[in-house]
C-alpha cells in the first residue's frame, strides 16, 4: 500500500498517517524526517540539503524528490509506505511520478483529508503546546489534566506563533495555491480518496480504511 496524505495544515494528516501506517506496517515518512536522518547521518544528499536550510532557504524540489526517493528505495518501504508533507506541488507530483516510474511503482491512493478553512482556524487556535518537552494538547479535544501545564513534564503550556489566527490564515493561503492543486492533479490520476476530516479521529480513520478497501 503506498499512499501520499494531503490536506490543509491542521487537517490532522499527519495524526492519520501515524494511524494508517501504524495498521498497514509500513513506513511513516515525512520530508523533516529524511532531512534530519540524512543530515545526521552526513550523507552526500544530507550535505547539500543542509547548505540551503543553513542559508535559510527552500530545499530545491529536485533534491527533495532524491531526497524521497532515496528513502523509499529502501527495504522497509518493500511492502508499501505514507507520504505525508510529500509533494507540495505539481512539479513535485511530477518528479515524484518520474522517480517511482524509474522503480516500476507507482502510488495507489492519495487521502485527501478536507477540512473548511474556518474550522482549522478555530482547531489551531485551540493548541497549546509545552515549552519543555513539547507536547501538544487542545483546550476543547484533549485538554491536560491542570489548565495550562504540561501532564508529562509540569512545565506551561503556550500557544504557538505558528497556531496563532492570523498565522494559520497565511498558512492556508500558501495552502490554497501551492497544494490545493494536487487534489485536481490526483483526481486526474484517478487515484484520489477524500474523507470528511470534521468527524472524530477515529471516525476519520475509520473512514480512510473503508475508502482504501
Amino acid at each position: 500500500m503506498r499512499l501520499i496524505m494531503l490536506g490543509a495544515p491542521g487537517a490532522g494528516k499527519g495524526t492519520q498517517a501515524a494511524r494508517l501506517a501504524e495498521a498497514y506496517k509500513i513506513p511513516h515518512i515525512s520530508t523533516g524526517d529524511i532531512f534530519r536522518a540524512n543530515i545526521k547521518g552526513g550523507t552526500e544528499l544530507g550535505k547539500k540539503a543542509k547548505s540551503y536550510m543553513d542559508q535559510g532557504k527552500l530545499v530545491p524540489d529536485e533534491l527533495v524528490c532524491d531526497l524521497v526517493a532515496d528513502r523509499i528505495a529502501q527495504e522497509d518501504c518493500k511492502e508499501g509506505f505514507i507520504l505525508d508533507g510529500f509533494p507540495r506541488t505539481i512539479p513535485q507530483a511530477e518528479a515524484l511520478d518520474a522517480a517511482l516510474s524509474g522503480m516500476n511503482l507507482k502510488m495507489d491512493a492519495a487521502v485527501n483529508v478536507d477540512v473548511p478553512d474556518e474550522n482549522i482556524v478555530n482547531r489551531m487556535g485551540g493548541r497549546r503546546a509545552c515549552v519543555k518537552c513539547g507536547a501538544t494538547y487542545h483546550v476543547v479535544y484533549n485538554k491536560p489534566a491542570v489548565e495550562g501545564i504540561c501532564n508529562t513534564c509540569g512545565s506551561e503550556l503556550i500557544l504557538r506563533d505558528d497556531d496563532k489566527p492570523e498565522t494559520v490564515q497565511t498558512r492556508l493561503s500558501v495552502y490554497h495555491e501551492q497544494t490545493q492543486p494536487l487534489i485536481e492533479y490526483y483526481e486526474k490520476a484517478g487515484i484520489l480518496k477524500t474523507v470528511d476530516g470534521t468527524q472524530s479521529m477515529d471516525a476519520v480513520f475509520e473512514g480512510i480504511k473503508s475508502l482504501l478497501g
